[in-house]
Protein backbone atom coordinates (compact mmCIF):
# COMPACT_ATOMS: atom_id res chain seq x y z
CA UNK A 1 0.00 0.00 0.00
CA UNK A 2 0.97 3.74 -0.45
CA UNK A 3 0.98 5.84 2.68
CA UNK A 4 1.24 9.31 2.21
CA UNK A 5 2.21 11.61 6.02
CA UNK A 6 1.12 14.87 6.39
CA UNK A 7 3.14 17.01 9.41
CA UNK A 8 2.29 20.67 10.01
CA UNK A 9 5.05 22.28 11.54
CA UNK A 10 4.25 26.10 10.31
CA UNK A 11 5.42 28.82 11.83
CA UNK A 12 7.43 27.16 13.72
CA UNK A 13 11.55 26.03 14.44
CA UNK A 14 12.75 23.04 12.08
CA UNK A 15 12.12 20.09 13.39
CA UNK A 16 12.34 16.15 12.61
CA UNK A 17 9.61 13.95 13.78
CA UNK A 18 10.76 10.90 15.41
CA UNK A 19 7.56 8.62 15.67
CA UNK A 20 6.58 9.27 11.88
CA UNK A 21 10.57 7.86 11.15
CA UNK A 22 9.74 4.96 13.00
CA UNK A 23 6.26 4.29 11.85
CA UNK A 24 7.72 5.01 7.94
CA UNK A 25 10.55 2.33 8.70
CA UNK A 26 7.83 -0.19 10.36
CA UNK A 27 5.85 0.48 6.98
CA UNK A 28 8.48 0.24 4.82
CA UNK A 29 10.08 -2.97 6.42
CA UNK A 30 6.26 -4.57 5.80
CA UNK A 31 6.86 -3.90 1.83
CA UNK A 32 4.93 -0.91 1.75
CA UNK A 33 5.30 2.68 0.12
CA UNK A 34 5.50 5.94 2.28
CA UNK A 35 5.90 9.67 1.10
CA UNK A 36 5.83 13.00 3.29
CA UNK A 37 4.68 16.50 3.17
CA UNK A 38 6.70 17.99 5.67
CA UNK A 39 5.18 21.50 5.86
CA UNK A 40 7.16 24.45 7.41
CA UNK A 41 7.71 27.39 5.83
CA UNK A 42 11.71 27.56 6.54
CA UNK A 43 11.92 23.79 4.80
CA UNK A 44 9.96 25.74 1.18
CA UNK A 45 6.54 23.96 1.72
CA UNK A 46 4.14 26.51 3.44
CA UNK A 47 0.00 25.39 4.05
CA UNK A 48 -0.75 25.52 0.26
CA UNK A 49 -3.58 23.25 -0.66
CA UNK A 50 -3.45 23.65 -4.28
CA UNK A 51 0.24 22.34 -3.34
CA UNK A 52 -0.81 19.42 -1.15
CA UNK A 53 -3.51 18.45 -3.35
CA UNK A 54 -1.10 17.83 -6.36
CA UNK A 55 1.13 16.24 -4.20
CA UNK A 56 -1.94 14.10 -3.19
CA UNK A 57 -2.87 13.36 -6.65
CA UNK A 58 0.66 12.33 -7.39
CA UNK A 59 0.92 9.96 -5.04
CA UNK A 60 -2.28 8.32 -5.19
CA UNK A 61 -2.27 6.90 -1.28
CA UNK A 62 -4.65 5.14 0.30
CA UNK A 63 -4.54 5.73 3.42
CA UNK A 64 -2.86 9.58 4.89
CA UNK A 65 -1.83 9.83 8.60
CA UNK A 66 -1.62 13.27 10.13
CA UNK A 67 0.88 13.91 12.83
CA UNK A 68 -0.55 16.29 15.66
CA UNK A 69 -0.04 18.70 18.33
CA UNK A 70 -2.22 21.14 19.97
CA UNK A 71 -0.71 24.50 18.90
CA UNK A 72 -0.59 22.97 15.32
CA UNK A 73 -4.52 21.13 15.50
CA UNK A 74 -6.14 23.73 13.78
CA UNK A 75 -4.30 23.13 10.65
CA UNK A 76 -4.47 19.19 10.44
CA UNK A 77 -8.10 19.56 10.81
CA UNK A 78 -8.15 22.12 7.87
CA UNK A 79 -6.08 19.99 5.66
CA UNK A 80 -8.20 16.80 6.83
CA UNK A 81 -11.49 18.74 5.78
CA UNK A 82 -10.18 20.08 2.42
CA UNK A 83 -8.82 15.80 2.07
CA UNK A 84 -12.80 14.68 3.04
CA UNK A 85 -14.31 17.04 -0.05
CA UNK A 86 -12.27 16.24 -2.81
CA UNK A 87 -10.88 12.99 -2.24
CA UNK A 88 -11.83 9.26 -0.90
CA UNK A 89 -9.31 8.55 1.09
CA UNK A 90 -9.52 7.02 4.74
CA UNK A 91 -7.48 9.80 7.04
CA UNK A 92 -5.81 8.49 10.30
CA UNK A 93 -4.57 10.94 13.09
CA UNK A 94 -1.70 10.59 15.54
CA UNK A 95 0.72 12.30 17.63
CA UNK A 96 0.45 13.51 21.24
CA UNK A 97 -3.16 15.38 20.53
CA UNK A 98 -4.37 13.01 18.99
CA UNK A 99 -3.68 10.87 22.31
CA UNK A 100 -4.76 13.87 24.40
CA UNK A 101 -8.11 14.47 22.18
CA UNK A 102 -9.42 11.85 20.32
CA UNK A 103 -12.69 12.41 21.44
CA UNK A 104 -12.36 15.75 19.96
CA UNK A 105 -10.14 14.53 16.63
CA UNK A 106 -13.11 12.27 16.04
CA UNK A 107 -15.75 14.67 16.59
CA UNK A 108 -14.35 16.72 14.09
CA UNK A 109 -15.70 14.21 11.50
CA UNK A 110 -12.64 14.21 9.15
CA UNK A 111 -10.87 11.44 10.75
CA UNK A 112 -11.63 8.16 10.24
CA UNK A 113 -8.97 6.63 12.94
CA UNK A 114 -7.73 8.23 15.67
CA UNK A 115 -3.95 6.40 16.72
CA UNK A 116 -3.41 6.50 20.93
CA UNK A 117 -0.21 6.17 22.11
CA UNK A 118 2.73 4.42 20.00
CA UNK A 119 1.46 3.35 16.89
CA UNK A 120 4.21 1.46 15.31
CA UNK A 121 2.12 -1.82 15.50
CA UNK A 122 -1.31 -0.19 15.56
CA UNK A 123 -0.48 1.10 11.98
CA UNK A 124 1.45 -2.07 10.65
CA UNK A 125 -1.33 -4.01 11.43
CA UNK A 126 -4.07 -1.65 9.85
CA UNK A 127 -2.47 -1.18 7.05
CA UNK A 128 -1.89 -4.79 6.30
CA UNK A 129 -5.78 -5.67 7.05
CA UNK A 130 -6.65 -2.45 4.84
CA UNK A 131 -4.45 -4.19 2.18
CA UNK A 132 -6.52 -7.80 2.70
CA UNK A 133 -9.93 -6.48 3.12
CA UNK A 134 -10.31 -7.68 6.69
CA UNK A 135 -12.07 -6.44 9.59
CA UNK A 136 -9.97 -3.96 11.25
CA UNK A 137 -12.35 -2.65 14.08
CA UNK A 138 -10.74 -4.53 17.09
CA UNK A 139 -6.72 -3.09 16.57
CA UNK A 140 -5.31 -2.25 19.99
CA UNK A 141 -4.65 1.41 20.31
CA UNK A 142 -6.77 2.42 17.41
CA UNK A 143 -10.32 4.68 17.47
CA UNK A 144 -12.44 3.49 14.49
CA UNK A 145 -15.54 5.02 13.04
CA UNK A 146 -17.64 3.11 11.47
CA UNK A 147 -21.29 3.53 10.31
CA UNK A 148 -21.80 6.99 12.14
CA UNK A 149 -20.10 5.13 15.35
CA UNK A 150 -16.97 5.49 16.92
CA UNK A 151 -15.44 1.86 18.32
CA UNK A 152 -12.44 2.87 21.26
CA UNK A 153 -9.94 0.08 21.58
CA UNK A 154 -8.47 0.03 24.39
CA UNK A 155 -4.18 0.03 24.01
CA UNK A 156 -1.74 -2.75 23.94
CA UNK A 157 1.65 -2.62 25.86
CA UNK A 158 4.47 -0.10 25.03
CA UNK A 159 6.25 -0.90 21.91
CA UNK A 160 9.73 -3.29 22.62
CA UNK A 161 12.15 -0.69 20.86
CA UNK A 162 14.70 -3.74 20.18
CA UNK A 163 12.47 -4.98 17.81
CA UNK A 164 12.15 -1.81 15.96
CA UNK A 165 13.84 -1.15 12.44
CA UNK A 166 16.38 2.11 12.28
CA UNK A 167 14.20 4.98 11.69
CA UNK A 168 13.52 6.22 8.17
CA UNK A 169 15.54 9.41 7.65
CA UNK A 170 15.11 9.03 3.79
CA UNK A 171 11.51 9.92 4.20
CA UNK A 172 12.26 13.40 5.17
CA UNK A 173 14.62 15.19 2.86
CA UNK A 174 17.35 14.83 5.60
CA UNK A 175 20.19 16.49 3.97
CA UNK A 176 17.93 19.93 3.38
CA UNK A 177 17.05 19.84 7.26
CA UNK A 178 20.69 19.09 8.25
CA UNK A 179 21.92 22.33 6.17
CA UNK A 180 19.07 24.72 7.28
CA UNK A 181 19.89 23.56 10.80
CA UNK A 182 23.95 24.58 10.61
CA UNK A 183 24.57 20.54 10.81
CA UNK A 184 23.26 20.45 14.01
CA UNK A 185 21.13 16.69 13.72
CA UNK A 186 18.97 15.58 15.75
CA UNK A 187 18.89 11.59 17.21
CA UNK A 188 17.16 10.12 20.36
CA UNK A 189 18.32 6.86 22.28
CA UNK A 190 15.40 5.82 24.80
CA UNK A 191 11.43 6.83 24.85
CA UNK A 192 9.92 7.91 28.15
CA UNK A 193 10.31 9.90 31.76
CA UNK A 194 10.20 9.14 34.77
CA UNK A 195 9.27 12.19 35.94
CA UNK A 196 5.28 13.68 35.95
CA UNK A 197 5.23 17.20 35.09
CA UNK A 198 1.66 19.16 34.98
CA UNK A 199 2.43 20.71 31.43
CA UNK A 200 3.54 17.33 29.57
CA UNK A 201 2.10 14.58 28.04
CA UNK A 202 4.19 11.80 30.25
CA UNK A 203 1.76 11.80 32.97
CA UNK A 204 -1.21 11.67 30.39
CA UNK A 205 0.41 8.51 28.17
CA UNK A 206 1.45 6.65 31.59
CA UNK A 207 -2.16 6.92 33.12
CA UNK A 208 -3.46 6.18 29.62
CA UNK A 209 -2.23 2.47 29.47
CA UNK A 210 -2.27 2.05 33.16
CA UNK A 211 -5.74 2.39 33.12
CA UNK A 212 -6.28 0.15 30.18
CA UNK A 213 -3.70 -2.60 30.93
CA UNK A 214 -4.41 -2.85 34.20
CA UNK A 215 -1.14 -2.74 35.71
CA UNK A 216 0.86 -0.70 37.93
CA UNK A 217 3.30 2.30 36.52
CA UNK A 218 6.40 0.03 37.27
CA UNK A 219 5.25 -3.00 35.09
CA UNK A 220 4.47 -0.50 32.18
CA UNK A 221 8.10 -0.36 31.16
CA UNK A 222 7.93 2.97 30.29
CA UNK A 223 11.31 4.34 30.04
CA UNK A 224 12.85 2.58 27.23
CA UNK A 225 16.32 2.16 25.40
CA UNK A 226 17.64 1.47 22.25
CA UNK A 227 20.78 -0.86 22.98
CA UNK A 228 24.02 1.50 22.95
CA UNK A 229 24.95 -0.64 19.80
CA UNK A 230 22.35 0.07 17.68
CA UNK A 231 22.79 3.92 18.81
CA UNK A 232 26.04 3.80 17.44
CA UNK A 233 25.81 2.33 14.37
CA UNK A 234 22.54 4.99 13.76
CA UNK A 235 24.97 7.34 13.89
CA UNK A 236 27.33 5.41 11.67
CA UNK A 237 24.86 5.75 8.96
CA UNK A 238 24.39 9.17 9.14
CA UNK A 239 27.60 10.01 9.69
CA UNK A 240 27.88 8.20 6.12
CA UNK A 241 25.11 9.30 4.50
CA UNK A 242 24.82 12.41 4.40
CA UNK A 243 27.23 16.04 4.81
CA UNK A 244 27.54 18.54 6.80
CA UNK A 245 26.86 17.22 10.10
CA UNK A 246 28.52 19.00 13.24
CA UNK A 247 26.73 18.03 16.27
CA UNK A 248 24.38 15.78 17.55
CA UNK A 249 21.93 16.55 19.80
CA UNK A 250 20.20 13.66 21.92
CA UNK A 251 16.37 14.90 22.54
CA UNK A 252 15.92 12.47 25.10
CA UNK A 253 13.54 13.59 27.90
CA UNK A 254 16.48 12.87 30.64
CA UNK A 255 20.11 11.52 28.61
CA UNK A 256 21.58 11.28 32.34
CA UNK A 257 18.92 9.40 33.84
CA UNK A 258 20.11 5.97 33.70
CA UNK A 259 24.22 6.09 34.78
CA UNK A 260 25.22 2.65 33.63
CA UNK A 261 23.69 3.10 30.34
CA UNK A 262 25.35 6.77 30.24
CA UNK A 263 28.62 4.64 30.99
CA UNK A 264 28.61 2.24 28.35
CA UNK A 265 27.20 4.96 25.78
CA UNK A 266 30.02 7.09 26.68
CA UNK A 267 32.67 4.59 26.46
CA UNK A 268 31.51 3.72 22.80
CA UNK A 269 31.07 7.20 21.28
CA UNK A 270 34.12 8.08 22.85
CA UNK A 271 35.50 5.60 20.58
CA UNK A 272 33.39 5.23 17.59
CA UNK A 273 32.17 8.66 16.97
CA UNK A 274 33.77 11.77 18.43
CA UNK A 275 31.48 13.94 16.95
CA UNK A 276 30.53 16.72 19.16
CA UNK A 277 26.96 16.15 21.30
CA UNK A 278 24.25 17.86 23.17
CA UNK A 279 21.95 16.05 25.68
CA UNK A 280 19.37 16.75 28.19
CA UNK A 281 19.96 16.42 31.63
CA UNK A 282 17.80 16.81 34.87
CA UNK A 283 19.08 18.38 37.88
CA UNK A 284 17.99 15.35 39.79
CA UNK A 285 20.47 13.38 38.12
CA UNK A 286 23.34 14.75 37.32
CA UNK A 287 26.66 14.86 39.54
CA UNK A 288 30.51 15.41 38.90
CA UNK A 289 30.76 11.75 37.75
CA UNK A 290 27.99 12.16 35.09
CA UNK A 291 29.31 15.10 34.08
CA UNK A 292 33.04 14.04 33.69
CA UNK A 293 31.75 11.14 31.79
CA UNK A 294 29.91 13.54 29.39
CA UNK A 295 33.16 16.30 28.50
CA UNK A 296 35.49 13.13 28.28
CA UNK A 297 33.70 11.72 25.64
CA UNK A 298 32.86 14.81 23.61
CA UNK A 299 29.54 15.98 25.15
CA UNK A 300 29.53 20.47 24.54
CA UNK A 301 26.00 21.24 25.67
CA UNK A 302 23.74 20.30 28.94
CA UNK A 303 20.45 21.12 28.65
CA UNK A 304 18.42 21.62 31.94
CA UNK A 305 14.32 22.43 32.09
CA UNK A 306 14.44 25.11 34.97
CA UNK A 307 10.79 26.25 33.47
CA UNK A 308 10.69 28.58 36.64
CA UNK A 309 12.67 30.09 39.36
CA UNK A 310 9.79 30.23 41.66
CA UNK A 311 10.28 27.61 43.79
CA UNK A 312 6.04 27.97 45.10
CA UNK A 313 4.94 27.54 40.79
CA UNK A 314 6.98 24.66 40.44
CA UNK A 315 5.73 22.77 43.74
CA UNK A 316 2.80 23.81 43.25
CA UNK A 317 1.63 24.44 39.53
CA UNK A 318 4.19 22.57 37.81
CA UNK A 319 4.78 19.27 40.08
CA UNK A 320 8.35 19.75 39.84
CA UNK A 321 9.99 19.84 43.40
CA UNK A 322 13.19 20.70 42.95
CA UNK A 323 15.15 23.36 44.81
CA UNK A 324 17.06 26.40 43.46
CA UNK A 325 19.79 25.10 45.23
CA UNK A 326 19.70 21.86 43.62
CA UNK A 327 19.45 23.74 40.15
CA UNK A 328 22.77 25.67 41.34
CA UNK A 329 24.72 23.19 42.37
CA UNK A 330 23.80 20.97 39.15
CA UNK A 331 24.82 24.33 36.95
CA UNK A 332 28.33 24.63 39.09
CA UNK A 333 28.95 20.81 38.33
CA UNK A 334 28.35 21.05 34.29
CA UNK A 335 30.77 24.33 34.78
CA UNK A 336 33.18 22.60 36.87
CA UNK A 337 33.52 20.01 34.20
CA UNK A 338 33.68 22.60 31.51
CA UNK A 339 30.72 21.71 29.67
CA UNK A 340 28.57 24.65 28.13
CA UNK A 341 25.14 24.83 30.05
CA UNK A 342 21.48 25.43 28.52
CA UNK A 343 18.72 25.92 30.61
CA UNK A 344 15.12 26.23 29.50
CA UNK A 345 12.62 28.73 31.30
CA UNK A 346 9.01 29.32 30.58
CA UNK A 347 6.34 32.06 31.63
CA UNK A 348 2.54 32.56 31.73
CA UNK A 349 1.55 30.11 33.82
CA UNK A 350 -1.43 30.19 35.87
CA UNK A 351 -1.47 32.05 39.32
CA UNK A 352 1.67 33.15 38.12
CA UNK A 353 3.01 36.56 39.52
CA UNK A 354 4.71 39.47 38.15
CA UNK A 355 7.64 38.21 41.33
CA UNK A 356 7.36 34.64 40.45
CA UNK A 357 8.56 35.45 36.90
CA UNK A 358 11.07 37.90 38.44
CA UNK A 359 12.24 35.05 40.36
CA UNK A 360 12.98 32.80 37.59
CA UNK A 361 15.42 36.24 35.86
CA UNK A 362 17.09 36.28 39.12
CA UNK A 363 17.75 32.75 39.16
CA UNK A 364 18.86 33.07 35.42
CA UNK A 365 21.52 35.88 36.67
CA UNK A 366 22.62 33.62 39.46
CA UNK A 367 23.41 30.13 37.70
CA UNK A 368 25.00 32.39 34.69
CA UNK A 369 24.29 29.59 31.97
CA UNK A 370 26.10 30.05 28.66
CA UNK A 371 23.00 29.84 27.27
CA UNK A 372 18.94 30.06 27.78
CA UNK A 373 16.16 29.69 25.44
CA UNK A 374 12.96 30.99 26.97
CA UNK A 375 9.01 30.55 25.57
CA UNK A 376 5.40 31.42 26.59
CA UNK A 377 3.49 28.80 28.61
CA UNK A 378 1.16 27.19 26.08
CA UNK A 379 -1.27 24.57 28.00
CA UNK A 380 -1.21 21.37 26.14
CA UNK A 381 -4.74 19.74 25.77
CA UNK A 382 -5.85 17.72 28.95
CA UNK A 383 -3.31 17.96 30.54
CA UNK A 384 -3.07 18.64 34.19
CA UNK A 385 -1.45 22.19 33.56
CA UNK A 386 -4.26 22.88 31.17
CA UNK A 387 -6.74 21.86 33.21
CA UNK A 388 -4.97 24.02 35.89
CA UNK A 389 -5.84 26.88 33.63
CA UNK A 390 -9.27 26.17 32.97
CA UNK A 391 -10.45 25.69 36.16
CA UNK A 392 -9.06 28.94 37.18
CA UNK A 393 -10.51 30.70 33.98
CA UNK A 394 -7.26 32.02 32.80
CA UNK A 395 -7.76 30.47 29.16
CA UNK A 396 -8.45 32.89 26.26
CA UNK A 397 -10.28 30.06 23.79
CA UNK A 398 -9.91 32.20 21.21
CA UNK A 399 -5.92 32.66 21.13
CA UNK A 400 -5.63 29.06 21.64
CA UNK A 401 -7.34 28.37 19.02
CA UNK A 402 -5.33 30.30 16.44
CA UNK A 403 -1.64 30.25 18.71
CA UNK A 404 0.42 27.68 16.39
CA UNK A 405 4.41 28.39 18.39
CA UNK A 406 5.61 29.46 21.99
CA UNK A 407 7.31 32.37 21.05
CA UNK A 408 4.88 35.08 20.17
CA UNK A 409 2.56 35.44 23.13
CA UNK A 410 -0.21 33.35 25.53
CA UNK A 411 -3.40 32.18 25.54
CA UNK A 412 -3.61 32.85 29.01
CA UNK A 413 -4.99 36.13 30.35
CA UNK A 414 -3.88 37.83 33.10
CA UNK A 415 -5.26 41.41 32.94
CA UNK A 416 -4.37 44.15 30.96
CA UNK A 417 -1.43 45.55 33.04
CA UNK A 418 0.62 41.53 33.59
CA UNK A 419 -0.29 41.15 30.01
CA UNK A 420 1.52 43.92 28.52
CA UNK A 421 4.56 43.18 30.70
CA UNK A 422 4.70 39.98 29.53
CA UNK A 423 4.35 41.23 25.60
CA UNK A 424 7.40 43.38 26.35
CA UNK A 425 9.11 40.58 28.43
CA UNK A 426 8.87 38.22 25.71
CA UNK A 427 10.66 40.56 23.45
CA UNK A 428 13.67 41.62 25.71
CA UNK A 429 14.62 38.49 27.78
CA UNK A 430 17.96 38.65 28.19
CA UNK A 431 18.04 42.27 29.13
CA UNK A 432 16.19 41.82 32.07
CA UNK A 433 18.24 39.09 32.95
CA UNK A 434 21.75 41.04 31.96
CA UNK A 435 19.98 43.84 34.89
CA UNK A 436 20.04 41.09 37.41
CA UNK A 437 23.36 40.21 37.20
CA UNK A 438 26.48 41.39 38.76
CA UNK A 439 28.37 41.86 35.73
CA UNK A 440 29.67 45.51 34.83
CA UNK A 441 27.03 45.23 31.99
CA UNK A 442 24.26 45.45 34.50
CA UNK A 443 23.90 49.39 34.91
CA UNK A 444 23.11 49.81 31.18
CA UNK A 445 20.65 46.84 30.61
CA UNK A 446 18.37 48.17 33.80
CA UNK A 447 18.22 51.38 32.23
CA UNK A 448 17.06 49.73 28.93
CA UNK A 449 14.62 47.88 30.88
CA UNK A 450 13.41 50.86 32.93
CA UNK A 451 13.08 52.48 29.48
CA UNK A 452 10.97 50.20 27.70
CA UNK A 453 8.27 49.09 31.11
CA UNK A 454 7.49 53.11 30.64
CA UNK A 455 6.72 53.01 27.10
CA UNK A 456 2.97 52.92 25.90
CA UNK A 457 1.44 50.54 23.95
CA UNK A 458 1.40 53.04 20.93
CA UNK A 459 5.50 53.72 21.44
CA UNK A 460 5.70 49.93 21.82
CA UNK A 461 4.26 49.21 18.84
CA UNK A 462 6.30 51.87 17.13
CA UNK A 463 9.92 49.64 18.02
CA UNK A 464 9.00 45.77 19.01
CA UNK A 465 9.54 44.69 15.70
CA UNK A 466 13.04 46.52 16.05
CA UNK A 467 14.42 45.06 19.21
CA UNK A 468 16.74 42.31 17.34
CA UNK A 469 18.38 44.88 15.57
CA UNK A 470 18.67 46.91 18.50
CA UNK A 471 20.23 43.90 20.45
CA UNK A 472 22.71 43.13 17.86
CA UNK A 473 23.90 47.24 18.24
CA UNK A 474 23.99 46.67 21.87
CA UNK A 475 25.63 43.62 21.49
CA UNK A 476 28.10 44.74 19.38
CA UNK A 477 29.23 48.16 21.74
CA UNK A 478 29.36 45.53 24.90
CA UNK A 479 31.53 43.45 23.02
CA UNK A 480 33.68 46.48 21.83
CA UNK A 481 34.47 47.45 25.41
CA UNK A 482 34.94 43.69 26.53
CA UNK A 483 31.60 43.29 29.18
CA UNK A 484 30.31 39.64 28.80
CA UNK A 485 26.46 39.57 28.51
CA UNK A 486 23.95 37.87 27.00
CA UNK A 487 22.48 38.64 23.60
CA UNK A 488 19.89 37.05 21.71
CA UNK A 489 21.16 34.78 19.20
CA UNK A 490 20.51 32.10 16.72
CA UNK A 491 16.75 32.32 16.95
CA UNK A 492 14.63 35.36 18.37
CA UNK A 493 13.87 32.97 21.74
CA UNK A 494 17.60 32.18 23.14
CA UNK A 495 19.82 34.23 24.70
CA UNK A 496 23.55 33.23 24.53
CA UNK A 497 26.78 33.94 26.80
CA UNK A 498 29.33 36.71 24.53
CA UNK A 499 32.04 34.70 26.08
CA UNK A 500 30.61 31.40 23.97
CA UNK A 501 29.56 32.93 20.75
CA UNK A 502 32.99 34.98 20.42
CA UNK A 503 34.76 31.45 20.16
CA UNK A 504 32.49 30.84 17.16
CA UNK A 505 34.43 32.33 13.99
CA UNK A 506 31.47 33.12 12.29
CA UNK A 507 30.03 34.69 14.82
CA UNK A 508 33.41 36.42 15.28
CA UNK A 509 32.93 37.91 11.94
CA UNK A 510 29.35 38.71 12.18
CA UNK A 511 30.28 41.25 15.21
CA UNK A 512 33.16 42.74 13.45
CA UNK A 513 30.81 44.01 11.05
CA UNK A 514 27.92 45.02 13.11
CA UNK A 515 31.23 47.03 14.74
CA UNK A 516 31.88 48.43 11.31
CA UNK A 517 28.09 49.20 10.49
CA UNK A 518 26.68 50.33 13.74
CA UNK A 519 29.43 51.82 15.46
CA UNK A 520 31.27 53.95 13.26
Amino acid sequence: MRILFIYPNLNAQIGFNYGLAFLSAVLKSAGHTTKLLNLNEKLGYPLDWDRIKKDIESFAPQLIGISMVTNQYRYCREIAAAIKKEFNIPIIGGGIHATADPEGVMDSGYFDFVCIGEGENALKELVARLERGEDYTDIPNLWVRLNGKVIRNKVSPFVDLATLPPKDYELFDFQQMIDAKGGWVGVMASRGCPYRCTYCFNHQMVNIYKNDLQVTEGALHYIRYHPVSAVIKELRYLINTYQNIKTFIFDDDIFTLDKSYLREFCKSYRQEIGIPFVVNGHVKNFDSERANLLKESGCIIVKFGLESGSERIRREILRRPMTNQEIIKSFAVAHQAGLHTSAFVMFGFPYETKEDILMTIKLLAQIKPGRFRWSIFFPYINTDAYLIAQRGGFINEAKMNTLDNFFEESCLDFGPELNFWMEKLQKIFPWYVNAATDWPCAPKYADLVRRVEELSPEEWREIKEGILRQDQKISAQMVKSGNIHFAIKYNSFMGVRSDYFLNEETVKQFIECLSRDLLK
